[in-house]
């Protein structure tokens, strides 16, 4: 199986999310795609998230009646901080036979070295490195070191650029999140009254 694996705090999840996925899915032709929630991000503060089990619920609302698209709580499961390395070794140990690929914002390959064991993930999986919002996908691996390099795949999708942040925000001022997220998601945010007193 080519699986994808991807990573995030989904606080909560958006339609950004959901066209990367599809997107990397379909020009990596990628037979599954899991949305892996972190329970531990390396950099934000503990306890920082909503909980787990309204984000794990806002995913599988998001990607109902899409069978390629699977909700993995690998990370909610483990105790530490949640290493993307950790995550993919985890994986390759239960699923020797699927070939990995790690999808990630093209943004993110700037501090790809400075992540725990840069060189182990890119042994591990292929980088799938995404533009987001009005980001280029030129030359973004450039500052790589050529092993790392090699490694990574480019995938362009349309120029949405939502935010997580942006959304929270945005239900905290008492705004609309319509068409910015799924329908069944934005109605699950109201009803459980997520992220009404933060906009971090």
């Amino acid at each position: 199986m080519r699986l994808g694996i991807f990573g995030g705090a989904f606080d909560p999840i958006h339609n950004g999310h959901l066209l990367l996925a599809e997107q990397c899915r379909e020009q990596c032709q990628l037979d599954e795609v899991w949305f892996v929630p972190t329970k531990i991000p390396p950099h934000k503060k503990a306890g920082s998230l909503s909980p787990d089990a309204d984000r794990v619920a806002m995913l599988k609302l998001a990607i109902a009646g899409r069978p390629e698209f699977v909700v993995s709580e690998i990370e909610l499961n483990r105790e530490e901080v949640s290493w993307t390395v950790d995550t993919l070794r985890q994986i390759r140990n239960e699923r020797p036979d699927d070939e990995l690929f790690l999808l990630i914002g093209a943004d993110s390959l700037q501090d790809f070295p400075t992540w725990k064991e840069p060189e182990v993930i890119a042994e591990l999986a292929s980088i799938v490195a995404v533009n987001r919002g009005e980001s280029s996908l030129d030359e973004p691996a450039a500052d790589l070191d050529p092993s790392l390099a090699n490694r990574v795949q480019m995938v362009t999708m349309p120029g949405v650029s939502i935010s997580a942040t942006d959304l929270r925000r945005r239900v905290s001022e008492g705004k609309s999140i319509r068409y910015l997220v799924p329908r069944s998601v934005e109605e699950f945010i109201a009803a459980r009254s997520l992220f009404r007193n933060t906009a971090s």
